[in-house]
């Protein structure tokens, strides 16, 4: 089970199964034999917990992702290489990275199990990317490890663009330079293609906004454009096909069952049957 540990509002710590991301390179202890990639203005920094700390070389609230030594598929010889270098941020995997860890943690508490085990996978490939570009060891990779990064850096473009009434397999493909058969040919062994997966992204956002109360609770309007539908409308029929109920229906069964339950935490809602 995923550990999401919070403060001052913001998420301080992530267990994602294979890395953790926290905002601070102490808390909690990464433990030894991992490296550590922190987001500073610029770009990110590669550490590594076996070596002590310089005092002060990292600004307080870093978000740094932690993974293990033997998660990535180089020598430990070669990544050593880049240790206390700076990792520009600004185009390929690098920018991709530090995107994702910019906005991880506004995006953790509306996510389930799958979906954090989902994002560690997604910061892992993203790192193993991004540093086998810095050693220009890139094409050495596998193609299957290619085909992966690849589609993790279009898993984090689909996550972090989804307000984007423009975001379309065709948008997708152009950003990423490859054709629109290729891109669907990444998501063939997937349970769903790239249209759909970007519907139910948005659909679950949205579900997951729809079931907050409170000063955090938004009009469903307001909901159906933050999550890129074109209109409400769309987003009704969209969320009544996937779910069985509209969004205003879901709300009220929401607010009813508070009121019979003041207990009741969490709304389980299976979507409906193909």
């Amino acid at each position: 089970m995923a550990d999401i540990r919070t403060g001052a509002g913001n998420v301080d710590y992530l267990d994602l199964g294979p890395v953790r991301v926290s905002t601070t390179p102490r808390t909690p202890d990464p433990g030894p034999d991992r490296y550590q990639l922190a987001l500073v203005t610029g770009g990110l920094v590669l550490c590594d917990t076996s070596h002590p700390y310089e005092p002060g070389a990292t600004p307080p609230r870093t978000v740094v992702l932690q993974l293990p030594r033997t998660a990535l598929p180089f020598r430990p010889e070669r990544v050593d290489r880049l240790l206390a270098q700076r990792i520009p941020a600004t185009r390929g995997t690098g920018a991709a990275l530090a995107q994702f860890l910019g906005s991880i943690g506004a995006h953790a508490h509306g996510c389930g199990e799958r979906e954090l085990a989902r994002l560690g996978s997604a910061a892992l490939g993203l790192a193993t990317a991004c540093l086998a570009e810095r050693l220009d060891v890139y094409d050495d990779l596998p193609a299957e490890a290619r085909e992966e990064a690849l589609l993790r850096q279009i898993d984090t473009y689909i996550e972090h663009n989804l307000g984007d009434p423009e975001l379309t397999p065709g948008a997708v493909a152009a950003r990423h330079h490859i054709s629109l058969r290729r891109l669907h040919l990444l998501f063939q062994d997937r349970p769903a293609g790239v249209a759909a997966t970007i519907r139910g992204r948005r659909l679950a956002g949205a579900r997951a906004d729809l079931l907050r109360s409170g000063p955090r609770a938004r009009p469903v309007h307001s909901i159906a454009s933050r999550w890129g539908f074109s209109s409400t409308a769309v987003f009704t029929r969209a969320f009544r096909r996937a779910y069985g109920t509209s969004p205003t229906e879901l709300r009220r069964k929401r607010v009813a069952r508070k009121v019979n339950d003041p207990c009741a935490q969490r709304t389980f809602l299976r979507p409906a049957p193909a």
